[in-house]
């Protein structure tokens, strides 16, 4: 009988390799959050030299997104031909070479194009490390790891902030760029050296020496060895475009619910990260404790993630998802409501923070679930870019309805509803799901 591989790692306890390779993956996300948040940190530096305007500064506030969005659909589908690794040691490369070019350049718009080819990099590193997780982690686990990748990125972003203030004052605004690029390219190089290939992918895609790699990675695992590779029978084997893979039969309805969800999440995401601060000194808090509650937002992410992967382990994570999605809901609406009493918006922020980096690690974490290995990598970028597209247009959505006079407390209001919309749609993946893993269950069963 046919030994089931991915079956076997599923259902036997984590050993240290496949913990060790997510420990990797965890990097690779510190590394991008450093990359990507780095312009924040320098904005104001990069403004006083060149004596730039508020749209020049959103200019370069907005390219990195734009091109993370531009990563995670067109590049990050590739790993799903050559391969996660190679993929993420290409785009290893691109992000590493062009922040060193941004400490050379003489210009804001030279700066932007720059900081968009960083971000196309960025987001083929965060799409392929993230399934790359979920596919070395067992059934168990699987949400933690891919929940612990999130934790990187704001791990990342909060050591660039504590790095930017050494740096700056002493070396320039310069030499951040060029300190995120060597590191980026520190990380290529190890990665190049213990970064493994995806079992799932190996098995799927079958390339060359294949069965070596995957004999290797199973030592590793304390596995017994394969004297062949096992055959898995591939359920999208059909004629039509790759994006027809992600809409065939049942998948459709799973995709356009993920699609949705993670809009609406990143959406009322990038408004609170970004507009936060300055609402609440617009609403008599001083600069100070502005900047210290949206601090305190970005800390309570790292907790965030890691809590919503630890509640996985013990329910559901479409359903953990749905708590996190409720309760943040409730605390963005309360938020407004405490901003006059500073010690007490400080314990919501922080609060805010947990919950709703909670709700992207968690859609993180559904994403790879949801396809099968030879499309996981275009699904799960797909996905994530149309979320970029919500990160980008909300905070010029809620700055429009800042200037229409809109109050404050009414525009946390409508960004709350975004997130109970967000729960209605994942409610409505994991039935889709669900129901389609018991129909395949049943097929198995009464197929002689």
């Amino acid at each position: 009988m046919e030994r089931d591989v991915l079956r076997e790692i599923n259902q036997n306890q984590m050993s240290r390799y496949q913990w060790f390779v997510i420990t990797i993956c965890l990097c690779l996300n510190i590394i991008d959050g450093f990359d990507v948040m780095v312009m924040a940190f320098t904005a104001p530096s990069v403004s006083a030299e060149w004596s730039l305007s508020g749209a020049q500064i959103g200019l370069l506030l907005s390219s990195g997104l734009f091109g993370m969005a531009a990563g995670s659909i067109f590049l990050a589908p590739l790993a799903d031909k050559i391969g996660r690794r190679l993929l993420i040691l290409v785009c290893l490369s691109i992000a590493g070479l062009s922040m060193m070019a941004c400490a050379f350049v003489h210009s804001h718009e030279m700066l932007a194009v720059l900081r968009f080819i960083t971000g196309v990099g960025v987001g083929g590193i965060l799409a392929s490390s993230n399934v790359l997780a979920s596919e070395y982690a067992n059934a168990r686990w699987r949400s933690l790891a891919v929940s612990l990748m999130s934790t990187g990125y704001g791990i990342g972003a909060t050591l660039g902030g504590v790095l930017s203030l050494v740096l700056i004052e002493h070396l320039g605004w310069r030499s951040i760029f060029l300190a995120g690029g060597m590191t980026t390219i520190l990380m290529l190089l190890i990665s190049l050296w213990v970064l493994p290939e995806s079992l799932d992918y190996l098995f799927a895609k079958k390339p060359k020496q294949a069965l070596e790699k995957v004999n290797a990675v199973m030592q590793r695992m304390q596995f017994n060895l394969l004297s062949a590779l096992p055959h898995y029978e591939k359920n999208h084997q059909h004629k039509g475009s790759e994006i027809a893979k992600l809409f065939k039969g049942q998948l459709g309805f799973q995709t356009l619910c993920l699609w949705f969800a993670f809009f609406m999440v990143m959406f009322g995401f990038y408004f609170v990260m970004s507009w936060t601060p300055k609402i609440l000194i617009s609403m008599g808090m001083s600069p100070e404790q502005g900047v210290s509650t949206g601090i305190l937002i970005s800390i309570g992410g790292i907790f965030g993630a890691a809590i919503i992967g630890l509640l996985a382990s013990r329910i559901k994570i479409f359903y953990a998802l749905s708590i996190f999605l409720g309760l943040t809901a409730v605390c963005v609406w309360l938020f407004v409501a405490v901003s006059s009493q500073v010690s007490i918006a400080l314990i919501v922020g922080l609060l805010l923070g947990t919950l709703i980096n909670g709700c992207v690690a968690g859609l993180y974490s559904i994403s790879p679930t949801i396809y099968d290995a030879e499309i996981r990598s275009r699904g799960v970028g797909y996905a994530i870019g149309f979320g970029r597209i919500g990160a980008i247009l909300s905070p010029t959505v809620a700055g429009i309805f800042l200037d229409q006079g809109i109050s404050p407390a009414t525009l946390y209001a409508y960004y709350g509803i975004v997130f109970i919309l967000a729960i209605f749609l994942i409610l409505s993946l994991a039935k889709a799901f669900y129901r389609q893993q018991s129909d395949q269950a049943y097929l198995l069963k009464t197929t002689p």
